[in-house]
């Protein structure tokens, strides 16, 4: 586990490296050593490209990538299901939905209530979720139909706002919702740094009652454990970190299914383990394709949203084979 942590840690601080030095205006690791050291030799024009442009977009993609995948981790142990991700509340299509409304009816609504729509859309259709699936107590299967459920509905009230909206108000919109870091700054970075502390720190600390709960409801209580109010819980858990992160970032969509994956992977069922490894996973994921969408088609920049999509996408199709193939 230390050895793993540590690599993971190294690799991490490489794109870190990168991510400063690489872009547009490359500089030199002796420019990036200067300035990051303050040395009187850096340039004021390094030291804004370091500071000010590269150093928050990198920390954002880092707390968005370990706040989906410590989402992300909660999701498949309260719903044992390999393929759910904080999608399933629909959390990315509740945040949609408001960020689209707000835009198009809105008359030039201000830039930050954009993140303010998402997080409270998010909520919104988490807790909708939830409530249409209690029947005395709730079950996996019932959250997940009903998540489905709704969350197509409201992709069709964000479709049918852009059908209907001004073309401008629209590309507005899909930017965001491409799911990117572009505009990242210090005030961001912090808002969301304070915001997740508390949330992830009890995500960790309920790990024991993850490992119970992903025994199934009735070996979970046979255990003792209150199994909906530990569901309720974590669900609100999941919601206020992965709401968070969709306010700050846009619609990063997969981190919170490949990253705890690969964290289960390699350290096996303990969620006591498998926290730290997938926060590391998905902070790396979403650096590096922040990282490669700046530099692919350079000096045009591709959302992070868009890269984790084509890294994600052929994942879920490797799982559900490999659910499939496991039946047959």
């Amino acid at each position: 586990m230390m050895r793993l942590t540590t690599l993971l840690v190294v690799l991490l601080l490489g794109l870190v490296a990168a991510s400063l030095a690489l872009g547009d205006i490359s500089l030199s690791w002796r420019d990036l050593l200067e300035t990051l050291s303050g040395s009187p030799d850096a340039t004021p024009q390094n030291a804004m490209i370091v500071f000010d442009l590269r150093l928050p977009r990198l920390l954002l993609a880092l707390l968005v990538g370990a706040a989906l995948a410590t989402a992300g981790t909660i999701m498949l142990a309260v719903m044992r299901n390999p393929l759910a991700e904080p999608g399933v509340l629909g959390i990315n299509s509740g945040a949609a939905a408001a960020v689209m409304a707000v835009i198009v009816l809105m008359p030039r609504p201000p830039v930050v209530l954009l993140p303010i729509a998402g997080f409270v859309g998010a909520v919104v259709m988490a807790a909708a979720v939830y409530l249409l699936a209690w029947r005395n107590g709730t079950s996996s299967l019932r959250i997940i139909l009903i998540g489905i459920g709704l969350g197509a509905l409201a992709s069709a009230i964000t479709t049918f706002l852009s059908a209907f909206g001004e073309i401008g108000d629209v590309q507005r919109a899909m930017i965001w919702l491409a799911g990117s870091v572009y505009e990242a700054d210090m005030v961001k970075v912090r808002l969301l740094f304070f915001w997740l502390i508390l949330p992830m720190a009890f995500a960790w600390i309920s790990s024991r009652e993850l490992d119970v709960i992903r025994f199934g409801d009735n070996s979970a209580r046979s255990l003792g454990q209150p199994v909906d109010l530990v569901r309720g819980l974590m669900i609100v858990l999941c919601t206020l970190i992965s709401g968070a992160a969709v306010a700050a970032a846009g619609l990063i969509g997969f981190v919170g299914l490949v990253a705890p994956h690969i964290a289960s992977r390699l350290v096996g069922p303990s969620h006591a383990r498998i926290f730290p490894v997938a926060a590391l996973s998905g902070a790396i994921l979403v650096m590096a394709s922040d990282l490669l969408g700046r530099l692919a088609l350079a000096p045009v920049q591709l959302p992070a949203g868009i890269v984790t999509a084509l890294i994600g996408a052929p994942f879920f199709a490797y799982l559900l084979w490999g659910r499939q193939h496991a039946r047959g």
